[in-house]
């Protein structure tokens, strides 16, 4: 899917929820590539043309899960929403392709089974259905450790550049039972009040 389409989806439902309150009526048909540099409300003034207001209401957070995939996507979010927080998740390769060799799935409904910490009550079938679980076809660890590999390769501009904007925030862990944790007393300290 084209950026400009996922920008214009993020903002849609950003401004839909209320949460940014366009400040300037656009023009009909204007598409969201001709906004990025025409929106400015949370940086310094200039003379550029403001179209969003942040709605500072706490209730208005957003967690954006799988975007931006890199350093142009940022840089487009950023002209039209403030980002003040990134998490780098990091857990090791390893547990990684563990948690992938060990995954089953009941295809028709999507639950997930694993067979280290959430196994099925019978080895091979559906809880619910009683019906065979099955693997992703992409479910090869070959496969995993090529992506995660492209991935740690095509993060890096990504991740300097909101290391630059004083926003990245890593946290490491094997589990979620590790980085919840942590990811929760981050957002007490950032965000929580005083």
């Amino acid at each position: 899917m084209p950026d400009s389409m996922i920008l214009k989806l993020i903002m849609g439902e950003l401004t839909g929820r209320g949460w940014l309150i366009e400040s300037v009526p656009r023009a009909s048909g204007l598409n969201t590539d001709s906004t990025y540099a025409r929106s400015t409300s949370w940086r310094e003034h200039d003379s550029q043309e403001e179209l969003y207001e942040v709605n500072e209401d706490p209730a208005s957070s957003f967690i954006l899960d799988g975007f931006p995939r890199n350093s142009s996507q940022a840089s487009k979010l950023d002209e039209l929403v403030p980002i003040n927080l990134v998490v780098h998740l990091k857990t090791p390769t390893e547990i990684i392709l563990d948690r992938i060799r060990n995954r089953w799935v009941h295809a028709p409904s999507g639950r997930v089974y694993n067979t280290t910490f959430n196994p099925p009550k019978t080895p091979g079938k559906d809880d619910v259905t009683g019906e065979e679980l099955t693997r992703r076809e992409d479910d090869c660890p070959d496969t995993w450790r090529k992506r995660l590999q492209q991935f740690d390769e095509s993060s890096m501009p990504l991740l300097e550049h909101y290391d630059k904007l004083g926003v990245l925030w890593r946290v490491e862990g094997n589990s979620s039972d590790e980085i919840s944790p942590k990811l929760f007393d981050e957002f007490e300290k950032r965000f929580g009040s005083a």
